[in-house]
């Protein structure tokens, strides 16, 4: 079978990241987590006391971030940033609620979307994120759109947060989550968007093993020429 690009979009915690993660396992794909580059350059920037507003700055900054995807022992992907482990910093609120701001910034999203692409270079990868098939990979065989109720949304990253260790309360993930939808739905750089040739999936009222299935059987149809 051919090797394709599957590119998943959407809004926050409606299950992007999971999915994509147990899709690349089972089809044997690279996973890529744009979300977690961005949430990384974020961690530097805050780490750093680097400026949003200096883009000299922002410049040197993003001269000195290496990112890089391992998969651990467990089979699953892990992000270094500058050769370390940031996994479990990356999900913080400290993060999440300075995130959407980086992600605006041309140089920042330019110098994620060069990486993403060289990455994508060969095929066989599976790469979600807010603008995946809109700008990274216009030309992507598979383009997916996730969506989700903001109650459920927010319930899921609780949920994950509390599996990391860190108890927030729901209005404070809500709003934290509304934002980060106003932000990048209307940002001028590669604003959150559906692309014209995406398969929408309301992930609301079914599970991560119901989504993983329902992505499978799409990337295989592409695999194998299918139209669907």
């Amino acid at each position: 079978m051919r090797k394709i690009i599957i590119a998943i979009d959407g809004y926050s915690a409606c299950g992007k990241s999971t999915t994509a993660r147990e899709v690349a396992s089972i089809l044997g794909y690279r996973y890529i987590d744009s979300g977690a580059m961005y949430r990384a350059v974020t961690l530097y920037f805050l780490d750093n006391h680097v400026s949003l507003t200096n883009p000299k700055e922002i410049d040197k900054a993003l001269d000195q971030i290496h990112l890089a995807f391992h998969v651990n022992s467990h089979g699953v992907t892990e992000l270094f940033l500058n050769g370390v482990n940031v996994e479990k910093k990356l999900r913080k609120m400290r993060v999440s609620e300075n995130v959407s701001p980086v992600s605006t910034i041309k140089e920042v999203r330019q110098a994620m979307v060069t990486q993403q692409r060289k990455w994508g270079k060969d095929k066989g990868i599976i790469m979600d994120g807010r603008d995946i098939g809109t700008v990274v990979f216009p030309e992507a065989e598979l383009k997916l759109f996730l969506t989700a109720d903001i109650q459920v949304r927010a319930y899921r990253r609780q949920q994950e947060l509390l599996n990391r260790d860190s108890l927030v309360d729901l209005d404070t993930i809500i709003s934290n989550i509304t934002e980060r939808d106003r932000i990048d739905s209307t940002r001028k750089e590669s604003p959150l968007a559906k692309a014209k040739d995406a398969i929408e999936i309301d992930t609301t009222h079914i599970t991560i093993d119901e989504q993983v299935d329902e992505v499978v059987r799409l990337a295989l149809n592409k695999m194998i020429g299918k139209k669907k």
